[in-house]
């Protein structure tokens, strides 16, 4: 027993005060400024334990704080005493212990390692009991201390308000976690969702969340998350399949009043033994529900990423374990590498690494975000972010390139062998990736163009990797080289682009068929060197971001000036779209005959232009007889389409 007289240690750092707990008073914590009260362990009950006897009394329970994101993760810890121990170490001195200070120390994962907290054991109370997180067996102190350690991480208790389950798992295993949305896109198409959770119940923590509960189901909270306990396949009295789920509110009280509760008509289907012995296995704050309903009214899915015995990640999809990691530090800065998404010129400027795979390998490439402070009451696990957001959407891009004789703008114009759907506002996005043995240009960036901020990338992958950051010489806006001695044929054609018209917009439009169209003759039977340029007539005024895309005719067209079908891929590109009076390229293109179009990066932005064409004719080739003409000046539209969302933007680079 230790001795009464010594003193325990009182944290100044995160004090046992309302300045602990509040930040912004924004969130309906407000109403109990001044009323909570800071007491130890051995204050609240009479023989406090650290951990559990039990799974079943370690079970976690959500108090007055809306952090039910972060005690789904810690669901996880509790179900795997590996993961809880490397989390919150067991050899601590307790409260009857001699060596018992009043202080305990967690571990949490913090941008690429593992630091330690520590926090003392003064607990916040209303009315003498715990006002926030609990185990099911109110004498383990396990979870409230850990929640004290993180929101000391974030900055207070308000602070864990809202956010991301699979943020908090990413904290508490310095692993993976994927999000599946149920509703729109489902992702993994194949084979069903729940069916591969079925799969993968026994190796990973689930947590599905509700952003929006239907009529009638309101007791399921709304932006509320929940632990998908287990996952049980059988058959119903008439012989046809069924899936139930196992949901555990953090509530801790039930909440369903569908057909699976206790006592609903959905047991009938079952017999009286399955039913008894299903219902059974319930505990504080858990029902059963069907696959059809929980697609139905349950929004999203969060999946950690399992561990194997040797402390490794394992592929959700393959299972194999990804036993060869690397990770590094890298910045966005204004003006230097920030350079934002695709859209903007500026791209080729951001930070860029070299991924070397030796072998076959099965990767991930994850970017995260340096971890900030929330803004209180900000609701971060809505779809939807608000201005006071600290993070930004970002994205990740790979190109597979020959390291001895890359061209960074011929590489960054061409379509990368993976990359993220969309810039996304999530802390962290990753890639998931076969790549054959070479050298790969990753390239991390924000959407907006001159956003700063820091940043981890990390590889995880099967094989041998190596991962090292690069700096390249800066590039110059106008893509022309020095242009080859000899004689020049040049042709300048004139055109506009009309709003409702002619403005199609960039390749992330549906309208961009109806872009001005040149056709381009080279006649054979050798390939041509050509210079494109394309120059807008800004008056003065600021210059639209401007660039232009080269198609190839197919043989088979029976209408040449027939405009670019919208999935056909360019055989030459000036992108990204460059604000600049002029952008060019330099190139050698095979005989045959194309279609340049050049185009604004936004639908119906209005000006007039001049594109330039000018081909290296070889006059000894057909001694006495006059070139064949390689420009047709006549210009063609094609058919406008239905005018898609601002949102396909940020789904599809130019």
């Amino acid at each position: 027993m230790r001795t009464p007289s010594r003193e325990l240690f009182r944290d100044a750092v995160f004090p046992a005060s309302d300045a602990s707990v509040f930040s912004g008073l924004s969130t309906p914590l407000a109403q109990f400024r001044g009323d909570i009260t800071w007491r130890r362990p051995q204050e609240i009950c009479a023989a406090p334990q650290l951990f559990a006897d039990t799974p079943q009394e370690g079970q976690v329970k959500q108090g007055l704080l809306g952090d039910c994101w972060f005690l789904c993760a810690c669901a996880a810890l509790s179900r795997n005493c590996r993961l809880l121990y490397q989390v919150f170490p067991a050899d601590q001195p307790c409260w009857l212990d001699a060596e018992y200070r009043g202080a305990f120390t967690c571990r949490i994962w913090r941008f690429g390692q593992w630091a330690e907290v520590t926090v003392d054991d003064r607990l916040p109370c209303l009315a003498g009991r715990l006002c926030f997180s609990r185990c099911h067996k109110e004498d383990v102190f396990w979870l409230p201390l850990l929640e004290k350690a993180y929101a000391k991480v974030y900055g207070s208790y308000e602070h864990l308000w809202a956010g991301q389950v699979a943020e908090a798992l990413v904290d508490l295993t310095g692993g993976l976690a994927e999000r599946w949305s149920l509703k729109e896109h489902p992702e993994p198409p194949e084979p069903r969702t729940c069916q591969r959770l079925l799969g993968l119940q026994d190796r990973c923590p689930i947590s599905c969340s509700v952003f929006s509960p239907r009529a009638g189901t309101r007791e399921l909270g709304e932006f509320h998350a929940f632990i998908v306990s287990s996952l049980r396949e059988l058959q119903d009295l008439a012989g046809q399949s069924l899936l139930l789920l196992r949901i555990h509110n953090p509530w801790g009280r039930r909440c369903w009043q569908g057909p699976w509760r206790e006592g609903g008509e959905g047991w009938s289907r079952v017999t009286p033994a399955e039913a008894c012995s299903l219902l059974g296995q319930l505990q504080a704050g858990e029902f059963w529900v069907e696959e059809t309903e929980f697609l139905r009214e349950f929004d999203e899915v969060t999946v950690g990423f399992p561990l194997s015995e040797s402390g490794h990640l394992q592929s959700l999809c393959s299972g194999q374990e990804l036993c060869h990691t690397q990770q590094l530090p890298g910045a966005w800065v204004r003006g230097q590498s920030a350079g934002g998404c695709r859209n903007h010129s500026g791209f080729p400027s951001n930070p860029k690494f070299w991924l070397r795979v030796s072998e076959p390998s099965e990767v991930y490439v994850a970017l995260l975000q340096q971890p900030g402070l929330r803004t209180a009451g900000e609701d971060s696990m809505s779809t939807v972010q608000g201005a006071g957001s600290t993070q930004q959407a970002v994205g990740l891009h790979i190109w597979k390139v020959e390291k001895q004789r890359i061209s960074l703008p011929r590489v960054l114009s061409a379509p990368p062998v993976a990359g993220t759907v969309c810039h996304a506002y999530d802390r962290e996005v990753h890639l998931r990736c076969e790549l054959s043995p070479g050298y790969y240009l990753a390239v991390p960036s924000t959407f907006l163009k001159d956003v700063p901020g820091r940043f981890l990338l990390r590889v995880f992958s099967t094989g041998r990797v190596t991962l090292s950051a690069i700096k390249l010489a800066p590039q110059s806006q106008d893509y022309s080289a020095e242009v080859p001695a000899g004689d020049w044929e040049t042709v300048q054609l004139p055109g506009s682009w009309q709003r409702g018209v002619s403005a199609g917009g960039s390749r992330n439009f549906a309208s961009y068929p109806s872009n001005p169209c040149f056709p381009l003759l080279l006649p054979g039977p050798a390939p041509r060197c050509v210079r494109i340029s394309l120059r807008q007539h800004c008056g003065g005024g600021p210059c639209h971001p401007i660039g232009f895309h080269v198609f190839q005719i197919p043989e088979d067209t029976k209408d040449p000036g027939q405009a670019p079908q919208p999935l056909q891929e360019p055989v030459l590109s000036c992108v990204p779209h460059c604000p600049a009076p002029e952008v060019s390229r330099l190139c050698h293109l095979a005989a045959g005959a194309y279609r340049v179009v050049p185009s604004t990066y936004l639908p119906d932005t209005e000006g007039s232009f001049t594109l330039l064409i000018a081909t290296r004719t070889d006059r000894c080739s057909s001694p006495g007889r006059t070139p064949r003409p390689s420009i047709h000046s006549r210009e063609l539209l094609g058919q406008p389409l239905t005018e898609a969302s601002f949102l396909a933007v940020m789904k599809k680079g130019p």
